[in-house]
């Protein structure tokens, strides 16, 4: 599967900000996706996931109340919704996917990588 993620730029500490990774080249339900983040100087980290069967969400505890992961399957598109963003948000995001159902937290588990994004935000 083919993965593209949209939606990055720059914004001023405290906005919002959306992602949007669109999918191609197999059944995008067929896959749990997920976006993670590598900031400069610093290991890609996990950002949020989302199962392809049941659509249970994982968020890391940086982010949790203020980012929130979707998909429309229709669409084959995986969403990042990011508010509040802190100036510690900078990074590149990035999604990706795997044909697992657990073991989301895990990056080892993911095969399919999109391009990143860059979020930039300003304080």
């Amino acid at each position: 599967v083919q993965l593209q993620a949209f939606g990055g730029g720059l914004v001023q500490a405290g906005g919002s900000l959306g992602l949007s990774c669109a999918a191609s080249g197999r059944p995008f339900h067929n896959y749990s996706m997920a976006w993670f983040r590598r900031a400069p100087g610093k290991e890609r980290e996990l950002v949020a996931s989302i199962s392809r069967r049941t659509g249970k969400t994982y968020y890391a505890d940086f982010v949790k109340g203020r980012f929130t992961i979707s998909r429309d399957n229709a669409k084959n598109t995986v969403y990042l919704q990011m508010n509040s963003l802190e100036f510690e948000d900078t990074a590149v995001y990035y999604c990706a996917g795997t044909a697992r159902e657990l073991g989301l937290q895990s990056i080892s588990s993911y095969v399919y990588w999109g391009k990143g994004t860059q979020v930039t935000v300003s304080s």
